[in-house]
């Protein structure tokens, strides 16, 4: 059994911005290796391919070989499984994410053994959610500055 510290950092990163890459650069020093596992959800109606979304995670840390991001559907808890993952890594924005991820955090633990660990994050990135750019985006907006250097659309 491997003794590497692995962790997956999960969501649908539609779009990825640079706030998911400030939680993954601050969260690489806990951990040997980290996934970037990118949810399929049939339900869901995606603004970016599975292929773009890939593309955009892997532009933002081509130069880090302990950053991986593959695609994954069904429970992220077996998803860890799959992977060699004991860890979860998940950000907090505010008070109600912390209630949101809290509840998730205590399920995965108690139906996988899955730890969560949380990061806060930084002020200036707090306001940035995937939702509320996907709004400005599909109305003409600017997203470039949200969103890490190099990735393009």
């Amino acid at each position: 059994m491997s003794d590497l510290k692995v962790a997956v950092f999960a969501g649908s990163f539609d779009p990825f911005t640079k706030g998911h890459e400030a939680l993954v650069i601050k969260a690489l020093p806990l951990f040997d290796k980290i996934i970037i596992g990118i949810g399929n959800n049939s339900e869901k109606k995606y603004m970016f391919t599975s292929k773009q979304r890939l593309l955009h995670v892997n532009t933002c840390f081509k130069a880090n070989n302990n950053i991986v991001a593959q695609f994954y559907e069904g429970l992220t808890v077996n998803f860890c499984k799959q992977v060699g993952a004991k860890y979860l890594i998940r950000g907090l924005r505010n008070a109600n994410d912390f209630e949101f991820e809290k509840n998730i955090a205590q399920m995965n633990k108690a139906i996988s053994g899955i730890d969560t660990v949380f990061f806060i994050t930084d002020p200036e990135l707090s306001a940035i959610s995937s939702t509320v750019l996907r709004d400005i985006y599909r109305n003409g907006g600017d997203i470039r500055p949200f969103i890490p250097d190099g990735v393009e659309f």
